[in-house]
């Protein structure tokens, strides 16, 4: 059986999916679904493009709808409107909202008899995935997690934002010492600002004022006001140069006991090193639409998260080839 997925929209992320998905032997790329004139969009393959409006014409085309909303804002509207007519998949991440989230696209989904999975790439969902399994294993124990280095997206567009700024990039950096006191096996308590830093290349516009930048940039709240942070005024040809990719990864630490009298000192590590956060994000996406299909193909339905999917449904391997080689 071919599962055959379309893309709700179309940037950095999109075309990660778009390459999981042609490279997948048991997908089919239907199409691409944009808001913008589809003609202006260039697919990194042959992959059709069409009017997100008219998504619907196709509802007996598509199997799965990979969301790939070009803002935060975005996936709270688009994912439960879709999933009244499609199974779908996105990758929503602000972490505090994901319950309003689930809930949303679990009422639509319910009531359309289709599945919503949200949440999925690496964090919120392998790294959450790592922090499940981690505390099952070690009840006794903390968790920590570290982020970088790489470059957030948000907080790059958070500083293109400011008057003055034509152009930048700002790279998440955890605090090695605070990475050790976590391997220790000591449990620290540690603050914001002692796991990570914050990075930023700035390429002010002429005759701007590179003060008032840099200080809205260190005093800016949920973003930076929080962490300790450096500001370098660089050219556009050095950010072009140094700069232009989208690298980023991280690493999820649980330290606890075992024995009979919590003897016993464990850790538990998950790590990613990605060169290309977008790219990886889309990949699991693209596996995680795999195990939509089959759920829903098994009379499922409804709002899901990663920790909802039986692991054996992400592959393409079957059954016996997961036992064979992998267990």
């Amino acid at each position: 059986m071919t599962i055959r997925v379309a893309i709700a929209g179309y940037g950095n992320l999109g075309r990660g999916v778009e390459a999981a998905v042609t490279n997948a032997p048991d997908m089919e790329l239907v199409g691409i679904f944009t808001r913008r004139d589809p003609k202006l969009v260039n697919t990194a393959t042959s992959a059709p493009s069409y009017a997100l409006d008219d998504i619907a014409s196709f509802a007996n085309k598509i199997d799965v709808v990979v969301i790939c909303g070009g803002s935060a804002t975005d996936l709270p509207v688009q994912t439960p409107e879709l999933a009244k007519s499609f199974t779908v998949v996105d990758s929503f991440d602000t972490h505090a909202n994901i319950p309003a989230h689930f809930a949303n696209v679990d009422a639509a989904a319910r009531e359309a008899k289709t599945i919503g999975v949200i949440s999925c790439g690496w964090d919120p969902g392998l790294f959450s995935l790592a922090r499940l399994y981690a505390s099952a294993a070690l009840p006794e124990g903390a968790d920590y997690t570290f982020w970088g280095r790489g470059v957030s997206q948000g907080h790059s567009d958070a500083i293109r934002r400011i008057p003055g700024v034509a152009d930048a990039r700002q790279y998440t950096v955890p605090v090695e010492a605070a990475v050790q006191a976590a391997r220790s096996g000591s449990n620290p308590e540690l603050t914001t600002r002692q796991k990570h830093t914050r990075e930023c290349f700035v390429v002010a516009e002429e005759g701007a004022d590179l003060a008032a930048i840099e200080k809205a940039i260190v005093t800016m709240p949920n973003y930076f006001a929080d962490y300790d942070t450096t500001v370098t005024f660089i050219s556009q040809e050095e950010l072009n140069a140094n700069h232009a990719g989208l690298p980023h990864g991280g690493t999820v630490i649980r330290s606890g006991r075992t024995g009979f009298n919590n003897e016993f000192a464990d850790t538990i590590e998950f790590s990613l090193a990605l060169d290309s956060n977008p790219f990886f994000t889309g990949s699991v996406l693209a596996s995680v639409a795999r195990a939509a299909y089959r759920m829903h193909e098994d009379g499922q339905v409804g709002a899901r998260t990663m920790f909802d999917i039986p692991p054996a449904l992400l592959s393409p391997l079957s059954a016996e080839e997961l036992r064979a080689h992998l267990m």
